[in-house]
């Protein structure tokens, strides 16, 4: 059990924008929304999934819609503590503690929002060890743990509650809802039991973020290589290091899709790497051949300075270093691969588990 202050989200919002492969919201954003709530409310404590009790009442929060709007409709915060307290009035329940259900720049921080402004414990875990576009892709689907009841809110005050008959469903509804809210708006889900949280989530992700954002801080003030700092931290590998030269992006309901094509420099000059996403990098492919693919996690940096780029700011001319990082073991399963994996996006390759750290 530790505290969470101001002073942790400087790397605490630069890890898990990498976590986040390219998605799960501006990691500027999210950490300008966790300072003022912060500054509020005082610090927030964070514990490990096994200090909870089995029978603690666990709401999780974040952000759903198009990254690329984010950019310009910028959250209250309110939006967070509207659907969690949306979603207890349907429980019937009180949070004993709350957790975020991505990694991501800003999906890492809205739950800190929440844990702070309702005064609840925030726990060191997420539901995906990084980010996926789409609410039904987490882990607790693979344990059976059902998305709804669920409430969504916006900033103008409105509030929409869900009851589905599947997970799939909750994305579609929730998704509709979102687009019609202005596509972005906060949501509360998977209302998970101590015991479900011990059980699906991903653990001590957030001590992940903080680690992987302090390696590439402590790299660059050391003039070290800060791209292989965090490649070590999260066990992965650069696949390609090069210059942005055309991105196509759209945004189309209540995605951020497109592609990006990269020209190789230093070791990897002739080559081209082309990134395909939805929200998150889904396909790394240098000349045509798939080298890195959802669910393992593709995470673009800044060459020089090691800081994440989402697939939002992702533009012409940048000097950006793409790595591959394992997915969860859990996501190689076939029900992983069924509800995230290449398959599911569309794409006809077989996955291919990328092999990580030194190989």
């Amino acid at each position: 059990m530790r505290e969470i202050t101001a002073d942790n989200l400087p790397d605490l919002a630069r890890g898990a924008a990498v976590l986040g492969t390219g998605g799960g919201g501006d990691p500027f954003v999210g950490r300008l929304l966790a300072q003022q709530a912060l500054r509020r409310h005082g610090p927030v404590t964070l514990v490990d999934v096994d200090e909870i009790g089995d029978d603690a009442v666990v709401i999780p929060t974040a952000f759903m819609g198009a990254p690329t709007v984010m950019l310009e409709k910028l959250p209250s915060g309110d939006e967070i503590l509207g659907a969690m307290r949306a979603l207890e009035e349907l429980l019937g329940r009180k949070a004993t503690h709350t957790v975020s259900i991505e990694a991501g720049g800003l999906n890492s921080m809205s739950p800190l929002v929440a844990a702070a402004e309702a005064g609840v414990p925030l726990i060191d875990a997420d539901g995906m060890g990084r980010a996926f576009p789409e609410l039904q892709m987490l882990l607790p689907t693979l344990g059976g743990v059902r998305a709804s009841p669920m409430a969504l809110a916006d900033e103008r005050g409105n509030s929409v509650t869900l009851r589905t008959g599947t997970n799939a469903w909750a994305e579609r509804l929730a998704r509709a809802a979102t687009v019609e809210m202005g596509c972005s708006a906060a949501v509360s889900l998977y209302a998970l039991t101590g015991r479900q949280a011990k059980d699906h989530l991903v653990r001590g992700t957030l001590t992940l973020c903080e680690e992987v954002g302090r390696a590439i801080r402590e790299a660059r003030e050391g003039h070290d290589d800060p791209v292989a700092a965090a490649a070590g931290v999260l066990g992965g590998r650069t696949v390609f290091t090069g210059k942005t030269v055309d991105v196509r992006r759209t945004t189309s309901g209540g995605f951020a899709r497109g592609t990006a094509r990269i020209a190789g420099l230093d070791a990897d000059t002739g080559a081209e790497l082309e990134l395909s996403f939805q929200n998150e990098n889904l396909v790394a492919a240098r000349d045509g051949e798939v080298v890195v693919s959802v669910p393992d996690l593709i995470c673009v940096l800044d060459t020089d300075s090691g800081e994440p780029v989402t697939t939002e700011t992702l533009r012409y001319g940048l000097r950006v270093s793409v790595l591959g990082v394992p997915c969860d073991p859990r996501w190689r399963t076939p029900e992983g691969l069924a509800l995230a994996g290449p398959g599911y996006f569309g794409y006809e390759h077989a996955y291919v588990p990328f092999s990580g750290a030194g190989v």
